[in-house]
C-alpha cells in the first residue's frame, strides 16, 4: 500500500529534511512551508519515523476534498479508512486549523469528523482538542486543515514530536532542540570523520547529535510511535527495519570535543550522552572559550552560543564573541565555523567572514545558521 505521507518540520528546516528523504531513496518530494510531503510504503512509514533527525512528525494524509457543507463534510469523512488506524473507543486528540474556507468554526468542523469515525467504526471514540506541536500524545492525534473549502485530514504516525529521542533529560539553560542540532550538523557539510568542536555546548545537544550521526544511529531507536498502536502495525517488519539500522552502525568515531563553562551544564550534558549511548564518543570539559585546546588537525566549529536575548538578558556579550572569534584565529586556522545567531551585531564582533544558509525559530526567537571559515595562517 502507499500512503501520503508528509514529513513535518520546523519552518527553514525543509531544505535539510528534503535532504534526508533522497537519502533515503524517497522520490517525488514537495517543499512546503513546514515540511516536505512524499508518498512511501508502509515500511518508509516506519523508516522516516525511525531515521530523520530533523523532522517533527510524519503525518498520514488520508482525506483530501472539496466540502461547503457541514453534512457532506461528515459524509466524505466518514468513507475514509479509519478502521487501518483507529479502534473504537480510542481516545482521539483534534486539532483542526481554517483558512478562507465556508466552514470556519473549528469546533464544529471536529465534532462532524468525530462523528464520521464513529460512523466508520461503528463505534464511540473519545476526543480533545489537540496541539500538533505538544511535547507528547497520549491520545491519537487527528489533524484537519480547511483551506479554501478544501479539507485535509490527516493522522499523526509519530505520537511524541520526534526530537525526543529518549537521551535528553537533564537540561542546561536555552537548550537547543535535537532536530534543530541535527539541521545544523547537516547543513554545515560536516563529513562526519574530521574534528568536531562545541564550545559552547549546554546540555550537549549539538555534539551529541554529531556523535550519533557520525555512528549512523537512527535517532529513534530507542522510542516509541503512534503507528505502533495501529490495527495494522506490522512487529515483524518493524524489528526488520531495526536490525537493519543495527547492522549500519559505524564504530569508528571522529574526535568530538565539547565544553561549557558551567559545571552545571557539563554535568548535563554527560548524563544526556550516557543515555543516548554515546559518552565513550565525546570528550567533555568544563572550560572557558579561551581555553579551549583544539587538535593540529582542521576540523568544524559547530555551536549555538548565547544569544544576547532571554539567557543573557542585558548582559553585553560583545566581549565574549571578540574572545571566541580571537581563540579560534589562534586555535582554529583553516576551521570552518558554524553558530546560530539572533543577533548580527554579536555575530559581527567575532571577527570573523559568515554567511547566512538557514533560519529558524529557536525558543521563540528567530536565528540564522551562519556558516564561516576562520583564515589558514600565513
Amino acid at each position: 500500500m502507499s500512503f501520503s505521507l508528509f514529513a513535518a518540520c520546523a519552518p527553514g528546516l525543509e531544505p535539510a529534511t528534503a535532504q534526508e528523504l533522497r537519502r533515503l531513496n524517497l522520490a517525488n518530494l514537495n517543499s512546503t512551508p513546514g515540511g516536505v510531503a512524499f508518498r512511501g510504503s508502509q515500511r518508509d512509514l516506519y523508516r522516516t519515523n525511525l531515521e530523520l533527525r530533523t523532522a517533527s512528525r510524519i503525518l498520514v494524509r488520508i482525506g483530501d476534498f472539496h466540502t461547503t457543507a457541514f453534512a457532506d463534510l461528515r459524509a466524505k469523512a466518514s468513507r475514509l479508512p479509519w478502521e487501518a488506524f483507529l479502534r473504537p473507543g480510542q481516545t482521539l486528540a483534534l486539532k483542526v486549523t481554517c483558512h478562507k474556507s465556508k466552514l470556519y468554526h473549528s469546533d464544529a468542523i471536529a465534532e462532524r469528523i468525530v462523528g464520521a469515525i464513529e460512523d466508520r467504526l461503528g463505534g464511540k471514540v473519545n476526543s480533545a482538542k489537540g496541539d500538533d506541536e505538544a511535547d507528547t500524545h497520549p491520545a491519537q492525534l487527528v489533524l484537519a486543515r480547511c483551506v479554501r473549502d478544501r479539507c485535509v485530514i490527516s493522522l499523526d504516525s509519530s505520537g511524541a514530536l520526534l526530537h525526543q529521542r529518549g537521551y535528553r533529560l537533564a537540561t542546561a539553560k536555552a537548550p537547543l532542540r535535537e532536530t534543530l542540532a541535527a539541521g545544523m550538523l547537516l547543513a554545515s557539510g560536516w563529513d562526519k570523520t574530521s574534528p568536531l568542536l562545541d564550545p559552547f555546548c549546554g546540555s550537549g545537544t549539538v555534539a551529541i547529535e554529531a556523535a550519533l550521526l557520525a555512528m549512523n544511529r537512527a535517532p529513534g531507536r530507542a522510542r516509541r510511535f503512534a503507528f505502533m498502536e495501529w490495527p495494522d502495525f506490522d512487529a515483524a517488519q518493524w524489528s526488520s527495519l531495526l536490525a537493519d539500522a543495527d547492522a549500519r552502525i559505524i564504530s569508528a568515531a571522529p574526535l568530538i570535543l565539547a565544553s561549557d563553562r558551567d559545571a552545571g551544564a557539563i554535568e548535563a550534558a554527560c548524563a544526556n550522552a550516557e543515555r543516548a549511548g554515546a559518552l565513550d564518543r565525546i570528550q567533555f570539559s568544563r572550560r572557558a572559550v579561551s581555553a579551549i585546546e583544539p587538535p593540529a588537525a582542521h576540523g568544524w566549529v559547530i555551536t549555538n552560543p548565547p544569544y544576547g536575548v532571554r539567557v543573557s538578558a542585558n548582559k553585553n556579550l560583545r566581549n565574549l564573541y571578540a574572545q571566541f572569534g580571537k581563540t579560534l584565529r589562534a586555535r582554529c586556522p583553516g576551521w570552518r565555523v558554524v553558530l546560530l545567531s539572533a543577533e548580527a551585531n554579536l555575530t559581527r564582533s567575532a571577527g570573523l567572514d559568515f554567511t547566512k544558509a538557514l533560519a529558524w525559530v529557536n525558543g521563540g526567537l528567530r536565528v540564522h545558521l551562519m556558516l564561516g571559515s576562520v583564515p589558514a595562517k600565513a
